[in-house]
C-alpha cells in the first residue's frame, strides 16, 4: 500500500458542492442525537451501480430509508448487520432489495478475479466477491436470506430489478 498521498480531484469537487449546500439546508427539524427513524419506516438494500439513484427510483425523499448498498445489492453479513441496527434501534418495518440488468455481478467468475488481483498486487486475495450467474435467482437468494435470518423482524421484505434500459422496477416474486 502505497504512503504517498495522492490528489483527490472528486473529493475538492465534492466538499466546494457540499459548502454551497450546507448554506441552503434548514437545519431546524435536524434528528436527535442517536438518530431519528426514516419516515417511510423503510430499509433498502440496493447494488452500487452508479446508474442506479436509489431516491430517484423509489420516489424518495432525504429522511425516507436507510440505503445500504455494496455491490450487487447483496445480503452480506455486513448489510444484515445494517438491516439489523435498522430495525432493531431506528424502527423500520419493511425492506426492499434492488439489483439491476447489465449487473457487472453477472459478468465475471470470483477466482479468476481473485487470480488477476494477485497477479497486479503480488498478494493473494482471499476475500468472496460473491459473482453471480442469474439475476433474478440471485435476487431471490438475497431476499430469502433477509427473511430468514434470525436476528431480522418479520417484516415485508421485496425484490425488485431496475431495468437499466428503461428506468422502470420490476417485482420478482
Amino acid at each position: 500500500m502505497s504512503t504517498n498521498p495522492k490528489r483527490a480531484p472528486e473529493l475538492e469537487r465534492v466538499l466546494a458542492e457540499n459548502e454551497r449546500r450546507a448554506d441552503r439546508v434548514d437545519r431546524s427539524k435536524a434528528p436527535l442525537p442517536r438518530g431519528a427513524p426514516p419516515g417511510r419506516k423503510l430499509a433498502v438494500l440496493a447494488c452500487m451501480d452508479a446508474r442506479l439513484t436509489v431516491e430517484d427510483v423509489l420516489g424518495l425523499r432525504t429522511g425516507d430509508a436507510h440505503i445500504i448498498r455494496n455491490a450487487g445489492g447483496l445480503a452480506t453479513d455486513d448489510a444484515i448487520r445494517s438491516l439489523v441496527i435498522s430495525q432493531h434501534l431506528l424502527g423500520t418495518e419493511e425492506v426492499i432489495v434492488i439489483e439491476h440488468t447489465g449487473c457487472g455481478m453477472l459478468t465475471f467468475e470470483d477466482e479468476a478475479v481473485r487470480q488477476q488481483i494477485a497477479a497486479e498486487t503480488g498478494t493473494e486475495l482471499d476475500l468472496p466477491l460473491h459473482s453471480f450467474p442469474d439475476l433474478e435467482s440471485n435476487l431471490r437468494a438475497q431476499v430469502e436470506r433477509i427473511r430468514s435470518h434470525p436476528w431480522v423482524k418479520d417484516v415485508p421484505v421485496s425484490g425488485v430489478v431496475y431495468e437499466v434500459e428503461t428506468g422502470r422496477l420490476r417485482h420478482v416474486e
